[in-house]
């Protein structure tokens, strides 16, 4: 969707800097970045698949939900719905958006094991999820059940991350890469439906949107802070004024895993 670019670069660095120093993170909604940066989005649409998913689910899990944004979204839910996070302020934001829908919120630490029976749910899903422990997805996925993901893909936004931390190794490249995700669901016993992976224009127009967007995503550029990084910030506040947008690129790959009925 074509979204209207504000020029904030005629305001000064330290205006922008502290107002993207002091804008709350919590939750997983970009509109602050509304007007200051852009992303192209998967074609896949991954909020209308996984909706479509939900509503034919009988008991479903939304896994490291977020602050429940997409979730709160989905318009019909199953009969049981529930969801985890592990970051607290995203569990009092997810728990105010979704316990209204009849949403469980679980806090948890994203770690194994998932706090549910074997067998819990025949729907798992995850948007963008930090780590996908595949042995524990299988685990509470009923025989038959589906996991429905939209993961970051391997270098991701790396022209950003890059620019702040010099040149990454071939190793650190390639993580998140979706043939991995593959080996690993088969590993734990999942059969993979579906594997697609795009690479997506991303434009960052002012400097606070990449302030903004590096406390965000914290794992960009781990341990980000104004202070370290300011003459940094400094030169890329400068070329974003005299060059125009910085540009990077988004990688994203879907993935569908079933578990396999039980042997007759």
């Amino acid at each position: 969707m074509a979204q209207t670019i504000r020029n904030h670069n005629t305001r000064t660095f330290e205006d922008l800097i502290a107002e993207a120093a002091a804008a709350p993170v919590d939750g997983w909604d970009f509109s602050w970045l509304d007007g200051r940066a852009t992303e192209e989005r998967p074609s896949w649409g991954y909020a209308r698949a996984m909706a479509a998913r939900w509503a034919r689910a009988t008991a479903a899990l939304d896994v490291q939900t977020g602050g429940g944004e997409v979730l709160a979204a989905v318009p019909q839910l199953p009969p049981l719905a529930v969801a985890t996070e592990g970051w607290s302020p995203n569990v009092a934001r997810a728990t105010a958006l979704l316990h209204p829908r009849g949403v469980a919120v679980v806090a948890d630490a994203d770690e194994p094991p998932l706090p549910f029976g074997d067998g819990a749910f025949d729907l798992v899903t995850s948007r963008h999820p930090v780590q996908t422990w595949w042995p524990e997805i299988a685990r509470v996925l009923t025989p038959g059940g589906t996991y429905f993901s939209q993961q970051v893909g391997p270098a991701s936004v790396f022209e950003l991350v890059e620019y702040f931390l010099g040149p990454q190794s071939a190793d650190v490249r390639g993580r998140r890469d979706p043939g991995r995700a593959r080996a690993e669901a088969e590993a734990a016993g999942l059969q993979v439906a579906d594997l697609r992976q795009e690479k997506l224009r991303t434009e960052f127009h002012d400097i606070g949107a990449v302030v903004y967007f590096l406390r965000k995503v914290i794992w960009m550029v781990p341990g980000f802070t104004v202070e370290e990084y300011e003459d940094k910030l400094a030169a890329l506040d400068e070329q974003l004024r005299t060059d125009g947008p910085f540009v990077a690129h988004t990688t994203r790959f879907l993935i569908e895993a079933r578990k396999p009925l039980r042997s007759s």
